[in-house]
């Protein structure tokens, strides 16, 4: 029967298992490693749930326990060192890609207060009990001190998943993240070169040009990069996930030689790639997906294996230092919490969040205790203590949130109130061609709600050949299906025979409820228009006329857009919609005092925040005070910039042609002030002179003219769909 002393030194080893059976422990055959592991993935959770404790303690347990310091059926090896370091940056980077940079900009200030409290509180308290409890002497109480400062957002895909990545709370936190950690990493470095006495001037030079140029070149170059890269290859899934990888692991590789720590770089790459990847698109659904399943789960299998059970057997003095750290972690960071829930007055389940998310030590903890026990400032008790603090705070922290997220996630969706509903997008179209980029504005649309399904739409004209024509509809409704399903949502197709497919589209729209139709158009009229060629339109006053001429936008889009009871996009994108910088809004004079304009703005104001870009309105100068009263609370980045005079307004659309500029041009329906048969040629001719550019013709729901078309329309009923045949 082995003693206590031989148990404690098989964890020194092989753990328990290699002690008793050497041959087989730990595991080396890569495989059932592998398949072991995707064990635990898939059965940690379900085990942890019927618990009603997150998923990820169970990971950690189960690293702890398997790991080579317990039982040791695992190494910790060199691949599991790679991928836990693989998933702690891509947790650094999801956090920074899925910011609001809108709201990350309205609420600096909350972010830059919270970073303060939540360094200054741990170093300072960590400082003075290091330095009068456990009777350090000052440089190693300021680097132990710093341990307590950083922190690790080991608990953030929780409230990712209940949608609050957007929080005001949440959005303080990683901004405070990021500036906490790296203080934490400067303090480490001042330490160190301390240490071995190479402060001076040059040391202090050198540290502050290489931060400065690698901040710059990060969040001033990768952007630019990014955007020239997804504009040439706008088709290559697999090539735009790998871009993403690469540019991200380079940056965190290169963040050694400005003297920062690897999670500073890839937050710093996340925040630049931050707009070109939209929320609700396959990418970044492909980039969150990779992480959760693989590389964040293989992080905290490591992280665990890191406690080592050697703790339990150690004297007084570890224990003590132990204890007096993981209290100090924890009680510094629900102090600094707590102040920032005081200042700002958020609620106590915000506060409770952001005590949970920052109270996690893992990354910048463990760089600072493993270089300070190199340089000799740090003994095994104070490398004991740590994985005991990392242990508990790492058990605590998902719990608090996992606990108090889904309350902030209710009273979130209670503010929302409609908002929050789901609300469906119809997508008919007539070809494969332009229909990616359809849904890819689909997907736009309808980010707020991710419950909100897709109605990819074929109707096909009664005719000859309609056997070969219905098999056409399924290959083109089969990759829009494909792609909604890549982004994460869900896509209903539809496939319709009817006499007119236009009015069919409307009745389908109106049958599923679906509040956006969106339309691949190019812009050419399916006849010719009844008004002057293009450039007496550019000459003429756009005045006020009702609309009396034959439409000029084609036969099914006309009564796709005669629908008032949805917002009509019809959109002719040859960019992707990720590299957007800018939403320029183009009103007609005379619209200002739409009843439909507060929607349209609310629409308009949801896709530039999805996209990450500022929304620019041009109008007319006289309608300007108006216009700013009911646009002005649509986006956070809301411009307005007015032209002089209604003929003026014609070339100013032209003299707009940045690439990165997505034009929306405001539709008038008949009925509607603004509608001419003038403006309709005009948007028409825009479309021509825009090819290369992203542009959108948008109608706005309605319901006024809705009914006023419904009360002129006549009594008799659209035509019924062909019965289906009897079964035979």
């Amino acid at each position: 029967m082995p003693t206590l002393a031989a148990l404690r030194g098989t964890c020194v080893s092989s753990g328990v298992l290699g002690h008793f059976f050497p041959a087989l422990f730990p595991i080396r055959d890569p495989v059932l490693i592998f398949a072991i592991v995707l064990v635990l993935f898939l059965g940690s959770p379900i085990v942890m749930a019927r618990l009603r404790l997150p998923g990820m303690i169970g990971l950690i347990l189960a690293g702890a326990v398997l790991g080579p310091n317990a039982l040791g059926m695992l190494a910790r090896d060199a691949s599991f060192e790679l991928l836990g370091a693989v998933g702690l940056i891509y947790i650094m980077f999801t956090a920074a890609l899925e910011v609001d940079l809108g709201a990350f900009r309205k609420h600096g200030v909350h972010s830059v207060v919270f970073g303060l409290l939540t360094f200054s509180v741990p170093q300072g308290v960590g400082t003075l009990m290091a330095r009068y409890v456990l009777g350090f002497e000052w440089p190693p109480a300021i680097l132990l001190a710093s341990m307590f400062a950083s922190h690790t957002l080991l608990a953030y895909p929780i409230v990712s998943k209940l949608g609050l990545s957007a929080d005001q709370a949440v959005t303080s936190t990683l901004g405070g993240t990021m500036f906490t950690d790296v203080a934490a990493l400067l303090v480490l470095a001042v330490i160190a070169k301390m240490t071995t006495g190479e402060v001076n001037e040059a040391f202090w030079w050198q540290l502050g040009v290489s931060l400065v140029v690698f901040v710059s070149a990060i969040l001033l170059g990768l952007p630019r990069l990014g955007r020239r890269f997804f504009q040439r290859f706008p088709d290559d899934g697999p090539g735009q996930f790998v871009f993403v990888l690469t540019t991200v692991f380079l940056c965190a590789a290169l963040s050694h030689v400005a003297g920062l720590e690897p999670i500073v770089g890839a937050f710093l790459a996340g925040l630049a790639l931050n707009r070109l990847i939209p929320h609700a698109s396959p990418l970044m659904n492909r980039l969150v997906f990779t992480g959760d399943a693989i590389f964040v789960p293989f992080f905290l299998l490591s992280v665990g294996m890191l406690v080592d059970a050697r703790v339990l057997f150690g004297g007084l003095w570890t224990w003590a230092v132990a204890i007096s750290m993981t209290v100090t972690a924890i009680l510094t960071k629900w102090m600094a919490a707590r102040l920032t829930r005081l200042v700002f007055r958020f609620s106590h389940a915000e506060g409770q969040v952001m005590f949970g998310l920052s109270v996690v030590q893992a990354a910048a903890t463990l760089a600072a205790v493993m270089v300070g026990n190199r340089i000799g400032l740090f003994d095994d008790a104070v490398v004991n203590g740590t994985i005991v603090m990392i242990l508990v705070t790492c058990i605590l922290g998902p719990w608090v949130v996992a606990k108090y997220a889904p309350s902030m996630a209710k009273a979130s969706a209670e503010r929302g109130g409609e908002a929050a509903a789901p609300s469906g997008t119809l997508i008919p179209l007539a070809t494969a061609e332009h229909a990616e980029a359809a849904v890819e504005l689909a997907l736009l649309l309808s980010a707020a709600s991710e419950r909100a399904p897709l109605y990819p739409a074929v109707v096909v004209e009664e005719g000859p050949d309609v056997a070969q024509r219905m098999a056409d509809a399924d290959a083109i409704l089969a990759p829009a299906v494909a792609q909604a399903s890549a982004a994460g949502r869900v896509a209903e197709p539809i496939k319709r025979l009817h006499p007119d497919p236009g009015r069919s589209l409307v009745r389908t729209r109106q049958e599923l409820g679906a509040v956006n139709v969106v339309v691949p158009w190019d812009g050419a009229p399916s006849r010719a228009p009844s008004v002057g060629g293009a450039d007496e339109v550019l000459a003429a006053d756009a005045s006020v006329v009702p609309s009396t001429a034959p439409p000029v936008l084609g036969r099914v889009v006309d009564e796709l857009v005669r629908d008032a009871g949805a917002n009509s996009f019809l959109c002719h994108l040859p960019q992707p919609l990720g590299v957007c910088g800018r939403v320029l809004w183009f009103l007609p004079p005379g619209v200002a005092g739409l009843p439909a304009l507060p929607g349209a703005a609310s629409v308009l104001g949801r896709l530039a925040k999805a996209l990450g870009a500022p929304l620019e309105i041009l109008c007319d100068a006289a309608e300007r005070a108006s216009v700013e009263a009911v646009a002005r609370g649509a986006s956070d980045g809301l411009e307005l910039s007015p032209y002089p005079s209604p003929r003026a307004w014609l070339g100013a659309l032209l003299e707009r042609r940045s690439p990165t500029e997505l034009f929306v041009l405001h539709g008038a329906r008949e009925l509607e002030p603004g509608a001419s048969a003038e403006y309709e040629e005009f948007c028409r001719l825009a479309f021509g002179r825009l090819a290369e550019r992203d542009v959108i013709l948008f109608y706005p729901a309605s319901p006024e003219v809705a009914r006023a078309l419904l009360l002129a329309a006549p009594a008799a009923a659209l035509p019924a769909p062909p019965a289906a045949p009897a079964p035979a």
